[in-house]
């Protein structure tokens, strides 16, 4: 009895094996969905992804085409692989694949509704867009910090100094670049360094903030099987829960403080507002606008800044210097531009960065070979769409692989595989930029829900590997060799060097 009931179990899941294949194409040809391989019963196409799933689902270019389907547990999923399905995405489709895909993580405290990446396309959407491109990111602004961004870079430089003075190996350039980052933007926001030798509060922000990145950038089982939600199996909630709770803490504090302050101190600050002050002073239109950012949303804002901006200039230029170190003939090239540009005894300043061509064609190739999130923040339709000739229902969610489209050899001919800064000078691909209008190059996303911070980051990508180059000579310790450097990566929020470079400055002015 017992053999015959297995017999028959077995049966029907052989059966469901034949058959699934077919059901994935419909009834009609407006319904048909995009190719991709078959999946698991239950598990879909989970075990497709792999460690490195950006890598993974771009060689599955070669045998279904430019766009994807996955079954990712209960997810539908669709998957952009070329430059040119992305520009049908960006130019035709923006507004149909407006939402976002929200993670079980990332709803803790309710993080999702007050960050400006993942909130509704809405009114609350529209108003934090609108404070960050017309009040916080304009140039007339950017330009007045200029000097701060001057200040974080040197003691970065200082930083990095003494800790080469201290031994004769290795520093790990991306962690003092993350401090900077990390200061940098705390004084954008907040007027205040936040990491520092006497900032017990700001080294517990710091080490929160981590938590939050690297519990952010799991891939977690309740995402894929929400039934898994209320068990939690990874404990990634609970983890979350536990640095969120930390981070939202000293950020109300921060609010409160501001809240709190003297009319003196008031005064003393108008003459630099900082963007919490254009926070603060914000009153909605009386319409469908908010009257004012709620004290949840300002907490929430603060620490989307810091997210948004520390991970990512701290990996690009990680990248960047591993790049020039394995490739010596780029690494003179800029630093002889450096030198004729700015002199042998000079600083880089922001008003050289158009003076530098070679400089701005390294960090494009940096971030054509790394984007920092490689399926940039998945999007999500708002209702049934037809793309490219497919049937893409409701709620699926959209990676649109950046990493994938900046080796597409359809638009990168010359040796897509291989750092060339040369390419972003001379060629077909000489004009081309990151500010979302060139849908073959994309680091930073494109459309509606592009990455509002691109104008600043802009600024401080070229001030910080600038001042690297012109600051010191880089090498490898002598254990390291450049033909067998390690360069795998790690995918968390970003996607970082697997094997942190430790590389050895000696001070050259």
């Amino acid at each position: 009895m017992e053999c015959s009931w297995v017999i028959f179990l077995a049966f029907i899941v052989m059966s469901f094996l034949l058959i699934m294949p077919h059901l994935r194409k419909g009834t009609s040809g407006h319904r048909r969905l995009p190719p991709g391989p078959p999946g698991w019963p239950v598990f879909g196409n989970t075990f497709d992804l792999g460690p490195m799933p950006h890598r993974s689902l771009a060689q599955l270019r070669h045998k279904y085409g430019d766009v994807l389907w996955l079954k990712l547990g209960a997810i539908n999923t669709m998957v952009i692989l070329s430059s040119k399905a992305a520009a049908e995405f960006f130019k035709n489709h923006d507004l149909s694949f407006v939402e976002r895909t929200v993670t079980e993580t990332s709803r803790v405290y309710g993080y999702h509704k007050g960050s400006v990446a993942l909130a509704n396309y809405g009114s609350y959407w529209r108003v934090m867009r609108r404070l960050v491109t017309v009040e916080m990111l304009v140039n007339k602004r950017i330009r007045e910090t200029a000097f701060l961004r001057r200040k974080c870079v040197d003691d970065m430089l200082l930083w990095i100094e003494e800790e080469a003075g201290k031994a004769n190996c290795g520093v790990h350039v991306a962690r003092f670049v993350f401090l900077m980052t990390f200061n940098l933007l705390g004084n954008l926001m907040l007027s205040k360094d936040l990491f520092g030798p006497d900032s017990e509060e700001g080294s517990e922000f710091f080490v929160a903030m981590e938590g939050i990145m690297e519990w952010g950038g799991h891939a977690n089982m309740s995402d894929i099987f929400p039934w898994l939600r209320r068990l939690d199996p990874q404990g990634l909630r609970r983890k979350m829960e536990r640095d969120m709770g930390k981070a939202m803490k000293i950020a109300s504090k921060f609010v409160k403080e501001r809240k709190n302050s003297t009319d003196q101190q008031y005064v003393e600050r108008e003459r630099k507002k900082d963007f919490l002050d254009v926070l603060l002073e914000y009153e909605g239109n009386g319409n469908d606008e908010p009257a004012k950012i709620s004290d949840d949303e300002l907490n929430i804002f603060i620490l989307e800044i810091f997210l948004a901006g520390s991970e990512t200039t701290s990996s690009t230029i990680e990248w960047a210097l591993t790049e020039l170190i394995r490739s010596p003939k780029a690494m003179n090239k800029a630093k002889t531009e450096l030198t004729q540009v700015v002199g042998p005894n000079g600083k880089v300043e922001e008003s050289d960065i158009e003076k530098l061509p070679y400089l701005q064609a390294v960090i494009k190739e940096t971030l054509r070979l790394h984007p920092p999130i490689p399926f940039l923040v998945p999007r999500r339709a708002k209702n049934d769409t037809n793309f490219m000739g497919y049937f893409i229902p409701k709620n699926t969610q959209v990676f649109v692989n950046a990493w994938a489209i900046g080796r597409d050899p359809d638009v990168w001919a010359d040796e897509p595989m291989c750092f060339k800064p040369e390419r972003f000078m001379v060629g077909p691909n000489s004009s081309t930029d990151y500010k979302g209008q060139h849908f073959e190059f994309i680091p930073f996303g494109a459309g509606r829900r592009m990455c509002a911070g691109v104008p600043l980051a802009h600024r401080v990508l070229h001030l910080v590997l600038g001042s690297l180059l012109h600051h010191f000579d880089w090498e490898l310790d002598a254990s390291v060799d450049v033909e067998t450097m390690d360069m795998k990566d790690r995918l968390g929020i970003t996607v970082r060097k697997f094997e942190p470079l430790l590389a050895i400055p000696t001070k050259c002015i």
